[in-house]
Protein backbone atom coordinates (compact mmCIF):
# COMPACT_ATOMS: atom_id res chain seq x y z
CA UNK A 1 0.00 0.00 0.00
CA UNK A 2 1.46 3.28 -1.07
CA UNK A 3 1.65 5.87 1.87
CA UNK A 4 0.47 9.61 0.71
CA UNK A 5 2.42 12.18 0.53
CA UNK A 6 2.15 14.90 2.52
CA UNK A 7 1.37 18.10 1.28
CA UNK A 8 3.76 21.15 3.53
CA UNK A 9 2.54 24.95 2.65
CA UNK A 10 5.56 27.19 3.91
CA UNK A 11 4.35 30.34 5.27
CA UNK A 12 5.65 32.69 3.44
CA UNK A 13 7.45 32.29 -0.19
CA UNK A 14 9.15 34.53 -3.31
CA UNK A 15 7.52 34.84 -6.39
CA UNK A 16 9.89 35.15 -9.19
CA UNK A 17 8.56 35.08 -13.21
CA UNK A 18 10.43 35.14 -16.24
CA UNK A 19 10.67 39.19 -16.26
CA UNK A 20 12.95 39.27 -13.34
CA UNK A 21 15.32 36.34 -14.28
CA UNK A 22 15.41 38.10 -17.85
CA UNK A 23 16.20 40.87 -15.45
CA UNK A 24 19.01 39.59 -13.62
CA UNK A 25 20.67 37.78 -16.33
CA UNK A 26 20.74 41.38 -18.15
CA UNK A 27 22.95 42.88 -15.29
CA UNK A 28 25.16 39.75 -15.62
CA UNK A 29 25.66 40.37 -19.13
CA UNK A 30 26.44 44.14 -18.61
CA UNK A 31 29.93 45.65 -17.55
CA UNK A 32 28.60 46.77 -13.63
CA UNK A 33 27.55 44.15 -11.30
CA UNK A 34 27.99 46.58 -8.04
CA UNK A 35 26.82 49.69 -8.07
CA UNK A 36 25.75 50.99 -11.63
CA UNK A 37 22.59 52.61 -13.09
CA UNK A 38 20.31 49.44 -12.12
CA UNK A 39 20.98 50.60 -8.16
CA UNK A 40 20.10 54.38 -8.97
CA UNK A 41 16.60 53.43 -11.32
CA UNK A 42 15.56 50.83 -8.57
CA UNK A 43 16.13 53.80 -5.73
CA UNK A 44 14.35 56.47 -8.64
CA UNK A 45 11.44 53.43 -8.62
CA UNK A 46 11.04 53.51 -4.91
CA UNK A 47 11.52 57.17 -4.14
CA UNK A 48 8.57 57.78 -6.64
CA UNK A 49 6.55 55.18 -5.78
CA UNK A 50 6.17 56.76 -2.10
CA UNK A 51 6.74 60.15 -2.97
CA UNK A 52 10.36 60.74 -1.01
CA UNK A 53 12.51 63.17 -1.77
CA UNK A 54 15.42 59.96 -1.77
CA UNK A 55 16.09 56.77 -1.32
CA UNK A 56 18.92 54.84 -0.77
CA UNK A 57 19.51 51.60 -1.06
CA UNK A 58 21.57 48.93 1.04
CA UNK A 59 22.30 45.40 1.16
CA UNK A 60 19.84 44.73 4.45
CA UNK A 61 17.18 46.20 6.39
CA UNK A 62 19.51 45.72 9.54
CA UNK A 63 21.78 47.36 7.90
CA UNK A 64 19.40 50.31 6.90
CA UNK A 65 18.51 50.50 10.30
CA UNK A 66 21.85 50.72 11.86
CA UNK A 67 22.70 53.72 10.07
CA UNK A 68 19.19 55.35 10.58
CA UNK A 69 20.31 55.74 13.70
CA UNK A 70 23.96 56.99 12.85
CA UNK A 71 22.41 59.77 10.69
CA UNK A 72 19.88 60.52 13.52
CA UNK A 73 23.15 60.98 15.77
CA UNK A 74 22.46 58.06 18.06
CA UNK A 75 25.64 56.97 20.10
CA UNK A 76 26.45 56.88 23.52
CA UNK A 77 24.62 57.71 26.20
CA UNK A 78 21.32 57.91 23.75
CA UNK A 79 18.07 56.03 24.42
CA UNK A 80 15.83 54.60 21.61
CA UNK A 81 12.27 52.95 22.22
CA UNK A 82 11.10 50.40 19.60
CA UNK A 83 8.02 47.61 20.12
CA UNK A 84 8.50 44.30 21.72
CA UNK A 85 6.84 42.75 19.35
CA UNK A 86 9.94 42.82 16.32
CA UNK A 87 12.44 41.05 14.88
CA UNK A 88 15.42 41.82 16.79
CA UNK A 89 17.18 44.19 14.25
CA UNK A 90 14.42 46.43 15.16
CA UNK A 91 16.47 46.81 18.85
CA UNK A 92 19.95 45.76 17.95
CA UNK A 93 20.20 48.83 15.86
CA UNK A 94 20.54 50.85 18.67
CA UNK A 95 22.98 48.72 20.15
CA UNK A 96 25.45 48.64 17.70
CA UNK A 97 25.48 52.63 17.92
CA UNK A 98 26.41 52.32 21.60
CA UNK A 99 23.25 53.18 23.14
CA UNK A 100 20.98 52.05 25.30
CA UNK A 101 17.25 50.38 24.12
CA UNK A 102 14.07 50.30 25.88
CA UNK A 103 10.51 48.86 24.62
CA UNK A 104 7.29 50.12 24.65
CA UNK A 105 3.98 48.15 25.14
CA UNK A 106 1.63 47.46 21.62
CA UNK A 107 -1.72 47.94 21.04
CA UNK A 108 -3.93 44.62 22.34
CA UNK A 109 -6.04 44.78 18.65
CA UNK A 110 -3.13 45.77 16.19
CA UNK A 111 -0.48 44.40 17.61
CA UNK A 112 1.75 48.04 17.32
CA UNK A 113 3.08 50.03 19.62
CA UNK A 114 0.51 51.51 21.79
CA UNK A 115 0.02 55.48 21.43
CA UNK A 116 -1.51 55.12 25.17
CA UNK A 117 1.40 53.38 26.63
CA UNK A 118 4.11 55.45 24.29
CA UNK A 119 2.71 58.23 26.07
CA UNK A 120 2.49 57.81 29.47
CA UNK A 121 6.01 56.17 29.01
CA UNK A 122 7.05 59.47 27.78
CA UNK A 123 4.96 61.43 30.71
CA UNK A 124 7.52 59.31 32.96
CA UNK A 125 10.55 59.92 31.33
CA UNK A 126 10.60 63.40 30.99
CA UNK A 127 10.06 63.47 34.61
CA UNK A 128 13.15 61.03 35.43
CA UNK A 129 15.10 63.15 32.55
CA UNK A 130 15.24 59.98 30.66
CA UNK A 131 13.71 60.73 27.09
CA UNK A 132 14.50 59.13 24.11
CA UNK A 133 16.66 60.12 20.97
CA UNK A 134 14.82 58.33 18.84
CA UNK A 135 11.44 56.12 18.56
CA UNK A 136 11.41 53.01 16.28
CA UNK A 137 7.89 52.42 15.60
CA UNK A 138 7.03 49.21 13.62
CA UNK A 139 4.26 48.37 11.13
CA UNK A 140 3.78 44.70 11.86
CA UNK A 141 2.64 42.49 9.10
CA UNK A 142 2.58 45.86 6.88
CA UNK A 143 -0.44 47.90 9.12
CA UNK A 144 1.04 51.20 9.81
CA UNK A 145 0.80 52.69 13.70
CA UNK A 146 -1.07 55.67 14.25
CA UNK A 147 1.71 57.82 13.28
CA UNK A 148 0.09 60.88 12.74
CA UNK A 149 -0.18 60.34 17.00
CA UNK A 150 3.42 59.56 17.39
CA UNK A 151 4.46 62.54 15.12
CA UNK A 152 2.31 64.79 17.54
CA UNK A 153 4.24 63.16 20.94
CA UNK A 154 7.58 63.85 19.18
CA UNK A 155 6.89 67.66 18.47
CA UNK A 156 5.99 67.52 22.12
CA UNK A 157 8.96 65.44 23.28
CA UNK A 158 11.45 66.06 21.23
CA UNK A 159 12.77 62.59 19.84
CA UNK A 160 13.83 61.55 16.00
CA UNK A 161 11.20 58.73 14.45
CA UNK A 162 12.54 55.90 12.30
CA UNK A 163 9.54 53.91 10.90
CA UNK A 164 10.76 50.34 10.12
CA UNK A 165 8.11 49.63 7.55
CA UNK A 166 10.34 46.22 6.72
CA UNK A 167 7.37 44.94 6.26
CA UNK A 168 4.64 47.33 5.03
CA UNK A 169 6.04 48.95 1.55
CA UNK A 170 2.96 49.28 -0.76
CA UNK A 171 0.65 49.38 2.63
CA UNK A 172 -1.00 53.12 3.24
CA UNK A 173 -1.88 55.03 6.02
CA UNK A 174 -4.37 57.76 6.01
CA UNK A 175 -4.65 57.12 2.27
CA UNK A 176 -1.45 58.00 1.48
CA UNK A 177 1.72 55.33 0.50
CA UNK A 178 3.89 54.09 3.43
CA UNK A 179 7.82 55.62 2.67
CA UNK A 180 6.45 59.30 2.54
CA UNK A 181 7.88 60.50 5.36
CA UNK A 182 5.39 62.74 6.54
CA UNK A 183 5.41 61.63 9.95
CA UNK A 184 9.11 60.21 9.88
CA UNK A 185 12.55 61.20 9.42
CA UNK A 186 13.41 58.24 7.86
CA UNK A 187 11.64 55.05 6.96
CA UNK A 188 12.67 51.49 6.15
CA UNK A 189 11.80 49.02 3.84
CA UNK A 190 13.12 45.27 3.93
CA UNK A 191 13.76 43.30 0.68
CA UNK A 192 14.23 39.89 2.32
CA UNK A 193 12.42 36.91 -0.26
CA UNK A 194 9.50 36.74 2.74
CA UNK A 195 8.64 40.33 1.96
CA UNK A 196 6.17 41.90 -0.11
CA UNK A 197 8.92 42.05 -2.85
CA UNK A 198 12.08 41.21 -2.55
CA UNK A 199 15.86 41.34 -3.98
CA UNK A 200 17.05 38.79 -2.54
CA UNK A 201 18.61 40.41 0.18
CA UNK A 202 18.37 44.40 0.65
CA UNK A 203 16.94 47.30 2.11
CA UNK A 204 15.82 50.69 1.43
CA UNK A 205 16.04 53.41 3.38
CA UNK A 206 13.70 56.75 2.31
CA UNK A 207 13.93 60.41 4.07
CA UNK A 208 12.49 63.61 3.08
CA UNK A 209 15.78 65.32 4.33
CA UNK A 210 19.13 66.48 2.12
CA UNK A 211 21.15 66.32 4.90
CA UNK A 212 20.00 62.75 6.38
CA UNK A 213 20.26 61.26 2.59
CA UNK A 214 23.52 62.82 2.80
CA UNK A 215 24.77 61.20 5.99
CA UNK A 216 23.35 57.82 5.14
CA UNK A 217 25.09 57.40 1.47
CA UNK A 218 28.34 58.33 3.45
CA UNK A 219 27.79 55.66 6.12
CA UNK A 220 26.56 53.27 3.75
CA UNK A 221 29.88 53.04 1.59
CA UNK A 222 32.67 53.24 4.41
CA UNK A 223 32.07 56.39 4.84
CA UNK A 224 34.11 57.84 2.02
CA UNK A 225 33.57 61.06 -0.40
CA UNK A 226 34.75 61.73 -3.73
CA UNK A 227 32.44 65.07 -3.63
CA UNK A 228 35.39 67.95 -3.20
CA UNK A 229 33.46 70.12 -1.48
CA UNK A 230 32.90 67.90 1.35
CA UNK A 231 36.76 67.04 1.53
CA UNK A 232 37.83 68.02 4.77
CA UNK A 233 41.77 68.58 3.09
CA UNK A 234 42.51 69.50 -0.75
CA UNK A 235 46.23 69.35 -1.18
CA UNK A 236 47.58 71.12 -4.28
CA UNK A 237 50.25 68.42 -5.21
CA UNK A 238 48.74 65.47 -4.32
CA UNK A 239 45.91 63.03 -5.69
CA UNK A 240 42.86 62.93 -3.70
CA UNK A 241 40.32 61.16 -5.40
CA UNK A 242 38.19 60.17 -2.55
CA UNK A 243 38.46 60.98 1.66
CA UNK A 244 37.41 58.73 3.97
CA UNK A 245 35.23 61.55 6.28
CA UNK A 246 33.72 59.40 8.42
CA UNK A 247 33.83 55.90 10.53
CA UNK A 248 31.17 54.12 7.41
CA UNK A 249 30.60 50.42 6.41
CA UNK A 250 30.31 48.23 3.11
CA UNK A 251 26.57 48.15 3.06
CA UNK A 252 25.86 48.93 -0.33
CA UNK A 253 23.05 47.05 -2.87
CA UNK A 254 24.69 45.81 -6.13
CA UNK A 255 23.13 46.03 -9.65
CA UNK A 256 22.27 42.09 -9.51
CA UNK A 257 20.02 42.55 -6.29
CA UNK A 258 19.03 46.00 -7.70
CA UNK A 259 17.70 44.38 -10.91
CA UNK A 260 15.54 41.92 -9.04
CA UNK A 261 13.77 44.73 -6.82
CA UNK A 262 13.33 47.22 -9.93
CA UNK A 263 11.57 44.55 -12.07
CA UNK A 264 9.43 43.08 -8.79
CA UNK A 265 8.41 46.63 -8.17
CA UNK A 266 5.89 46.55 -11.57
CA UNK A 267 3.69 43.91 -9.75
CA UNK A 268 4.04 45.71 -6.57
CA UNK A 269 0.49 46.40 -6.32
CA UNK A 270 -0.57 43.62 -8.02
CA UNK A 271 0.71 41.29 -4.93
CA UNK A 272 -0.71 43.59 -2.15
CA UNK A 273 -3.98 42.67 -4.48
CA UNK A 274 -3.57 39.19 -3.85
CA UNK A 275 -2.52 39.29 -0.27
CA UNK A 276 -5.47 41.17 0.18
CA UNK A 277 -7.47 38.72 -1.02
CA UNK A 278 -5.86 35.82 1.02
CA UNK A 279 -6.09 37.88 3.96
CA UNK A 280 -10.49 38.30 3.59
CA UNK A 281 -10.83 34.18 2.52
CA UNK A 282 -9.28 33.95 5.48
CA UNK A 283 -11.30 36.19 7.41
CA UNK A 284 -14.49 34.57 6.25
CA UNK A 285 -13.23 31.12 6.83
CA UNK A 286 -11.87 31.22 10.22
CA UNK A 287 -15.02 33.32 11.19
CA UNK A 288 -16.33 30.04 13.38
CA UNK A 289 -12.99 29.00 14.87
CA UNK A 290 -11.96 29.95 18.15
CA UNK A 291 -9.91 32.27 17.05
CA UNK A 292 -9.12 35.93 16.92
CA UNK A 293 -8.51 37.28 13.20
CA UNK A 294 -6.24 39.97 12.70
CA UNK A 295 -7.81 43.82 13.34
CA UNK A 296 -7.61 45.82 10.53
CA UNK A 297 -8.00 50.01 11.70
CA UNK A 298 -9.49 52.27 9.47
CA UNK A 299 -7.01 54.76 8.81
CA UNK A 300 -4.85 51.59 7.39
CA UNK A 301 -4.68 49.65 4.19
CA UNK A 302 -1.97 47.15 5.11
CA UNK A 303 0.30 45.41 3.12
CA UNK A 304 -0.61 42.03 4.71
CA UNK A 305 2.92 40.61 4.92
CA UNK A 306 2.08 38.21 7.79
CA UNK A 307 -1.50 37.00 8.60
CA UNK A 308 -1.88 36.16 12.36
CA UNK A 309 -4.11 34.40 14.47
CA UNK A 310 -4.78 34.69 18.30
CA UNK A 311 -6.31 31.66 19.66
CA UNK A 312 -9.11 31.72 22.39
CA UNK A 313 -7.10 29.19 24.79
CA UNK A 314 -9.69 29.03 27.13
CA UNK A 315 -12.34 28.02 24.12
CA UNK A 316 -10.00 24.97 22.66
CA UNK A 317 -8.29 21.81 24.63
CA UNK A 318 -4.96 22.73 23.70
CA UNK A 319 -2.39 24.50 24.34
CA UNK A 320 -0.75 27.45 22.06
CA UNK A 321 2.36 24.83 21.54
CA UNK A 322 0.59 21.89 20.75
CA UNK A 323 -1.80 23.68 17.83
CA UNK A 324 1.78 24.87 16.63
CA UNK A 325 2.82 21.85 16.25
CA UNK A 326 0.12 19.59 15.50
CA UNK A 327 -0.34 22.24 12.44
CA UNK A 328 3.88 21.62 11.45
CA UNK A 329 3.28 17.98 11.94
CA UNK A 330 0.77 18.25 9.23
CA UNK A 331 2.69 20.35 6.73
CA UNK A 332 1.26 23.49 7.36
CA UNK A 333 4.38 25.37 8.49
CA UNK A 334 3.14 27.61 10.76
CA UNK A 335 5.42 30.50 12.42
CA UNK A 336 5.15 32.51 15.23
CA UNK A 337 5.80 36.52 14.31
CA UNK A 338 6.90 37.35 17.39
CA UNK A 339 8.68 35.80 20.88
CA UNK A 340 9.02 39.32 22.59
CA UNK A 341 12.71 40.61 22.24
CA UNK A 342 13.28 41.16 26.00
CA UNK A 343 12.98 38.00 26.21
CA UNK A 344 15.42 37.05 24.03
CA UNK A 345 18.56 35.44 25.94
CA UNK A 346 20.83 38.52 24.93
CA UNK A 347 18.46 41.17 26.40
CA UNK A 348 17.99 39.08 29.71
CA UNK A 349 20.92 39.46 30.04
CA UNK A 350 20.75 43.84 30.33
CA UNK A 351 18.40 43.11 32.99
CA UNK A 352 14.51 42.77 31.31
CA UNK A 353 12.46 40.79 32.97
CA UNK A 354 9.21 38.22 31.71
CA UNK A 355 5.89 40.50 31.85
CA UNK A 356 7.85 43.51 31.19
CA UNK A 357 5.11 44.70 28.79
CA UNK A 358 1.71 42.35 29.65
CA UNK A 359 -0.03 43.06 26.19
CA UNK A 360 2.94 41.85 24.70
CA UNK A 361 2.92 38.69 26.68
CA UNK A 362 -0.84 38.25 26.13
CA UNK A 363 -0.14 38.22 22.88
CA UNK A 364 2.74 36.18 22.70
CA UNK A 365 1.00 33.31 24.46
CA UNK A 366 -2.10 33.04 21.84
CA UNK A 367 -0.52 34.24 18.47
CA UNK A 368 0.53 32.20 15.12
CA UNK A 369 1.29 33.20 11.91
CA UNK A 370 -0.78 31.72 8.90
CA UNK A 371 0.54 30.97 5.13
CA UNK A 372 0.61 34.42 3.33
CA UNK A 373 2.03 34.74 0.11
CA UNK A 374 0.62 36.10 -3.51
CA UNK A 375 0.91 32.02 -5.22
CA UNK A 376 -0.98 30.74 -2.20
CA UNK A 377 -3.67 28.74 -4.11
CA UNK A 378 -7.43 28.62 -3.18
CA UNK A 379 -7.34 25.32 -2.67
CA UNK A 380 -4.36 25.31 -0.50
CA UNK A 381 -5.47 27.58 1.68
CA UNK A 382 -8.91 25.66 2.02
CA UNK A 383 -6.70 23.16 2.97
CA UNK A 384 -5.21 25.20 5.73
CA UNK A 385 -8.26 25.94 7.33
CA UNK A 386 -9.44 22.20 6.88
CA UNK A 387 -6.16 21.16 8.95
CA UNK A 388 -6.00 23.87 11.29
CA UNK A 389 -10.05 23.27 12.33
CA UNK A 390 -9.48 19.53 12.78
CA UNK A 391 -6.45 20.64 14.95
CA UNK A 392 -8.42 22.82 17.27
CA UNK A 393 -11.30 19.96 17.45
CA UNK A 394 -12.17 19.39 20.91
Amino acid sequence: MTKKTMITIPYARQEINEADIDAVVSVLKSEFLTQGSIVSAFEKSVADYCDAKHAISVNSATSALHIACLALGVGKGDIVWTSPITFVASANCALYCGAEIDFVDIDPYTYNLSVECLSKKLELAEKNGKLPKVLIPVHLCGQSPDMASIYALSKKYGFKIIEDASHAIGGKYKGELIGNCRYSHITVFSFHPVKIITTGEGGMLLTNQSSICKSISLFRSHGITSERADMLQKPAKEIWNYQQIELGFNYRMSDIHAALGLSQMKRLDEFVTKRHIIANNYDQLLSNLPIFTPFQNKDSYSSYHLYLIRLKLHEITKSQKQVYEDLRNNGIMVNLHYIPVYRQPYYKRKGFKVGYCPNAESYFSEVLTLPMYPALEKTEQDHVIKILSKVLEK
